[in-house]
């Protein structure tokens, strides 16, 4: 679940730029070492820590996110409200609300824990391989979102009913489905039975 151009680095503290690494998983989600991002993500593909945020409104609407345009992985496809990878070393809570920040300019006011999945999800348009370890986490946004136009093509909050609809006819990304529903025992916890999740 890339959320950054693959030739994004960030800055170390003496203002040079590093290449993003991701943290190497075993299938118990014990780390094993780091790779960069990109190659991580080459076939067959490097299991590898990552989280998923799905974040609701006061009236149980999901907050769905269209990726950008200019990602390099899964361009202009609808997803949950963030995705991404852990920094090595960096818990998956606080990347999830780093990253949540990063790319909607919003701040959970809820952020729970919500259980992890592991998947692995090739993108024929693409040719990478999504080899992850996933950490699910549900929440509550209580602000207008401000996307960051270079992460974010769009948003939209949906019912679950709407979702569905949307689902069946715009394009999705490769491990949305995947991941909401190993989510949906928490997602049902949070919004109620009302919600219809």
């Amino acid at each position: 679940m890339p959320i950054t151009p693959a030739t994004e680095a960030h800055s170390s503290s003496n203002g040079t730029a590093e290449p993003i690494l991701l943290e190497l998983v075993d299938e118990n989600g014990v780390t094993t070492g780091t790779a960069e991002k990109l190659t991580a993500h080459q076939p067959p593909g490097q299991l590898h820590r990552a989280f998923s945020v799905f974040l609701f409104d006061e009236r149980g609407r999901l907050l769905l996110q269209q990726r950008a345009l200019g990602k390099y992985h899964s361009p202009g496809v609808w997803s949950n409200t963030c995705c991404g990878h852990p920094y090595p070393g960096e818990a998956p809570f606080a990347a999830a609300a780093r990253r949540t920040h990063e790319e909607l300019g919003v701040s959970p006011s809820l952020l729970a824990q919500a259980g992890t999945v592991r998947y692995n999800h090739p993108d024929p348009a693409s040719g990478l391989v999504e080899q992850e370890y996933n950490h699910l986490f549900v929440g509550l946004v209580q602000q207008a979102p401000a996307p960051d136009p270079e992460e974010v093509g769009g948003i939209a909050f949906v019912t679950a009913a709407e979702l569905a609809e949307r689902h069946a006819r715009e394009p999705f990304s490769a491990w949305f489905m995947t991941v909401l529903d190993a989510a949906r025992p928490a997602i049902k916890e949070l919004t109620g039975s009302a919600a219809g999740w």
